[in-house]
């Protein structure tokens, strides 16, 4: 599997933007975006203004979307597949689908700091869905499906290690089943105004306008 091992708030600098890849430290004074001598893009050439063209303004929306879910190409070609053949909005399917990945639940339901610890807390078999063990972060859930972390001590511990100045609102399409062990249902499917508030300015119809092609 393809992976990004570059330091991760390069992509924030490049987008302009906060797309909160790093839990904690995107909330505390080390956040490269919140310190102006850091804020420029990366790389020699990154102070140097330049106007963009009508696809690359396409393309850096797209990319935003991609970077703050952590999606790679393939999988956002195959997202955009399936919301392409719904018979609703195109822009608003792809973001519902985009919501309802298994790791991204996890992260809005609370039990995971930020989407990249919550695909490790995932590919480390330490979460159910629906009473099955599994270990695919981009599993699509449906309405009704319940998340659950193993009932063992070391998953318990990875799931409650979110640090409170980075826990959000648990949005209404999700709902927090109470007891000891963390557990979730996503109750219904997700509309346009339940995405995340942190990336609610993407406009999901240029990056439509870059996929279709």
């Amino acid at each position: 599997m393809a992976r990004y091992t570059d330091p991760v708030c390069k992509r924030c600098r490049r987008e302009g933007m906060k797309l909160f890849l790093k839990a904690s430290r995107c909330y505390s004074p080390k956040c490269p975006m919140d310190r102006d001598d850091r804020r420029k893009p990366p790389g020699m050439h990154g102070a140097r203004k330049s106007k963009l063209s009508e696809y690359g303004v396409r393309l850096r929306e797209k990319q935003k979307l991609k970077w703050f879910y952590g999606v790679l190409e393939r999988q956002f070609r195959r997202y955009f597949t399936l919301a392409s053949k719904s018979p609703e909005n195109t822009g608003a399917v792809l973001l519902s689908i985009l919501e309802r990945r298994l790791d991204n639940v996890i992260h809005r339901l609370g039990f995971a700091p930020s989407r990249n610890s919550a695909r490790q807390l995932v590919n480390g078999g330490h979460v159910m869905v629906n009473d099955v063990p599994t270990n695919i972060p981009s599993m699509i859930l449906k309405p009704g499906d319940i998340v659950k972390v193993k009932s063992r001590e070391k998953s318990l511990k990875l799931a409650r290690s979110i640090k409170p100045e980075s826990a959000e609102r648990v949005p209404d399409f999700l709902e927090v089943i109470p007891g000891e062990i963390p557990e979730g249902r996503l109750t219904r499917l997700p509309d346009r105004g339940d995405i995340d508030p942190r990336i609610t300015e993407i406009r999901e119809q240029l990056i439509i306008e870059i996929a279709a092609r």
